[in-house]
């Protein structure tokens, strides 16, 4: 049986949300602390054993492109001011994986997103990473995952709970049996996008990591636009629980939606804390603070 290699990241959209920040940079370049949100995901894949990254980028995307290539002139500039203590974390970033770009000619939701990296998919089984959803964890969310496609081979989505409050902003899972109490794996009956409380048939919420089998593309190509002429992945994996065993895992750690403003900053304050070099002052700082 071949391993997991490949993850598709889609990066086309526009980050309406934090205009006028992203009018002229990707929202995946945000950073949080040191890092852009994308290299956050990258990573995560990297530690699952993904080996090949397809980014599905849009246009006014490039510096995702240029974050993950090398930069020799900054490099040698490096090297030349004595700053080589640095160099280390920015090679790394080009030889985590292999990288490659499809573009998304406009952005049609989720769905036709995953469709746009088909071709470069071909047969394979591979995992989808939405860079919104930032979870820190020990094991990566992803590698969770990992651990339990491997023991059976099937399409697997990434869930935690929310509040009852809270699903009418996600996908929400109706569950069927629990088969393992020890790791949180359920089987999906189907999946619901964006319930009132009284019709949520459960309150685990689908965040962003998916493994799935490339017969999803069957379906996607067969979903029917919904609402802005978008095609929603939601409507496919609904299919795809009908025809063929799909799970759901409860994923352990701490997930923030950074696709929100204040999701962002409680990342950013989050992973500011447990940053070596500023963490303690930072601490220091927000303990004198007075609210």
């Amino acid at each position: 049986m071949r391993k997991l290699t490949k993850a598709v990241i889609p990066a086309a959209g526009l980050g309406t949300r934090f205009l006028p920040a992203t009018k002229a940079s990707p929202k995946e370049m945000l950073p949080l602390v040191d890092k852009p949100l994308i290299q956050y995901v990258a990573e995560e894949a990297v530690a699952a054993g993904i080996r090949e990254i397809i980014i599905v980028t849009g246009r006014g995307k490039r510096a995702i492109e240029d974050h993950f290539d090398t930069s020799f002139e900054l490099e040698e500039l490096l090297k030349s001011n004595g700053k080589t203590h640095l160099l280390p974390a920015l090679e790394n970033i080009s030889r985590m994986a292999d990288f490659c770009y499809i573009r998304q000619p406009k952005a049609r939701g989720l769905g036709h997103a995953i469709l746009c990296a088909k071709n470069l998919i071909h047969d394979e089984d591979f995992a989808v990473i939405l860079g919104d959803d930032i979870v820190i964890g020990d094991p990566p969310a992803l590698g969770q995952m990992v651990e339990q496609y491997e023991q059976g081979r099937a399409p697997i989505i990434g869930l935690q709970h929310v509040g009852r409050d809270e699903v009418s902003r996600y996908g929400i899972v109706d569950p069927g049996s629990l088969l393992s109490s020890k790791s949180g794996l359920y089987k999906v009956n189907d999946l619901i996008e964006k319930p009132s409380p009284e019709d949520a048939p459960s309150d685990m919420a689908i965040i962003g990591r998916y493994i799935l089998t490339p017969d999803i593309f069957d379906l996607l190509e067969k979903v029917l636009p919904g609402k802005n002429n978008e095609i929603q992945l939601t409507d496919a994996l609904r299919a795809y629980a009908q025809q063929r065993a799909m799970y759901g895992l409860i994923l352990q750690g701490r997930r923030f939606d950074a696709g929100d403003k204040l999701g962002f900053l409680k990342a950013n304050v989050a992973l500011g804390l447990q940053d070596a070099d500023c963490g303690a002052a930072l601490r220091e700082y927000l303990s004198n603070l007075s609210l």
